[in-house]
């Protein structure tokens, strides 16, 4: 599950750590520590054979969809092959830069919240699914998600999902239009990043507050 993340650079700051010096921007969105659902984000995108960062709302249902299908802030990796998403993975191919996200532990009413970050601090490149077109009736039709797979070693702990996050030469596979469906699916899998690349520290409640943003949002707290 990734339900909130950390994107406090600038679009134009992970498009270049990603090599994309060429990339056209059609994004306003400033930094933010505490990005929620409901919110337009930059989603790295390749489009007519160019390199493009456009701001996408976070959250997607189809059309077709509405009254059969809840809204949807994730996509799970087992399912992408199935009817709901096989479109999108063929032609919306996306990848979300940011600093880390965020997970919570423990007992309702007294949820502890933590921020995963790769070891080395290097931006994360996390799998997105979009619809990169317009929408006749609801945002959501053109919206993204982020695709999730089972957590596994000492990520267990924390949570039982997390976002499916590659290195950006592999990012950049997997946003090549060349690459069927299939293969799309099996470089996710074989590419994602071990639990071994992450690290993770617990940090302050006032995360849990939607529209709550600053650097001390992400800042580690004593335990």
């Amino acid at each position: 599950m990734c339900g909130r993340f950390d994107q406090s650079q600038t679009a134009r700051y992970y498009a270049n750590a990603f090599g994309w010096a060429d990339a056209v921007y059609d994004s306003e969105s400033d930094p933010a520590y505490n990005v929620a659902p409901g919110t337009y984000r930059p989603v790295m995108h390749v489009q007519d054979g160019e390199h493009r960062v456009d701001d996408v709302f976070w959250s997607y249902q189809a059309r077709w969809a509405k009254d059969k299908v809840p809204i949807c802030i994730n996509a799970r990796m087992e399912k992408l092959t199935n009817r709901y998403w096989r479109a999108l993975l063929k032609s919306g191919r996306g990848v979300v830069a940011a600093d880390g996200w965020y997970e919570w532990t423990g007992e309702k009413g007294h949820k502890q919240p933590w921020h995963i970050h790769r070891k080395d601090r290097a931006p994360l490149y996390m799998l997105a699914l979009a619809n990169f077109g317009g929408f006749t009736e609801n945002r959501a039709e053109a919206g993204f998600v982020l695709i999730t797979d089972d957590a596994t070693g000492g990520m267990l702990d924390i949570h039982d999902r997390r976002p499916v996050v590659l290195d950006a030469a592999d990012a950049a596979l997997w946003l090549d239009p060349a690459l069927s469906p299939d293969e799309a699916v099996q470089l996710a899998r074989r590419a994602a990043l071990p639990p071994e690349a992450f690290e993770w520290h617990k940090v302050s409640t006032a995360v849990n507050r939607a529209g709550a943003d600053g650097p001390q949002i992400a800042l580690p707290i004593d335990d």
